[in-house]
């Protein structure tokens, strides 16, 4: 019982951001502070890091399902969701600028922002956009589009080798929802 440990709802909150804040940023700083792969080889360990970042976002997902109602109770969350959101964004950057520099992706400034914009926004919302429209689904499953949405969103930059890696993380997917059928 939590009220056991903590004196109000408040608190509660307030613990649980506070975790879930102390473990997205240390994830979320990775690619800042250093390229996940520097083999272009390798380029594969960029969305097995965004799958990570789901994952944890997952534990988390209810202080998004009610994200206005929350921020306007808990005025003192705006600023620490807005790092995150910040993080988030800062951390695709760097993403799709180490895909950039190992030319990757081909993409200019300005799309590379609006793609990046794009990303941010999906990696934030994706869970209420998925309960919304299909109520309870297994967590893979969800997780699983949800780095695929995000592929989705790079695959018009990518090359033909890369594309492959689209290709074959697209075949996963469909292979999860048949066995889930």
């Amino acid at each position: 019982n939590l009220y056991y440990h903590f004196k109000g709802k408040d608190q509660i909150i307030g613990e649980l951001f506070q975790q879930y804040e102390l473990a997205l940023s240390s994830t979320l700083a990775a690619p800042i502070e250093k390229p996940l792969s520097a083999d272009v080889a390798q380029v594969e360990d960029n969305w097995y890091y965004l799958y990570v970042v789901m994952e944890e976002m997952y534990q988390y997902r209810f202080l998004y399902h009610n994200l206005d109602d929350i921020l306007q109770r808990y005025p003192d969350l705006r600023r620490s969701f807005r790092r995150l959101i910040q993080l988030k964004r800062a951390a695709l950057f760097a993403i799709c600028q180490t895909l950039l520099e190992q030319e990757i992706i081909d993409a200019r400034d300005q799309q590379l922002l609006g793609l990046v914009d794009n990303m941010t926004l999906t990696l934030t919302f994706w869970f209420n956009y998925d309960q919304l429209l299909y109520e309870a689904r297994e967590p893979e499953i969800t997780i699983h589009q949800g780095v695929l949405q995000l592929l989705t969103q790079v695959a018009p930059y990518l090359g033909d080798k890369e594309l492959s890696f689209y290709r074959d993380c697209e075949s996963i997917y469909t292979n999860m929802l048949q066995q889930a059928e």
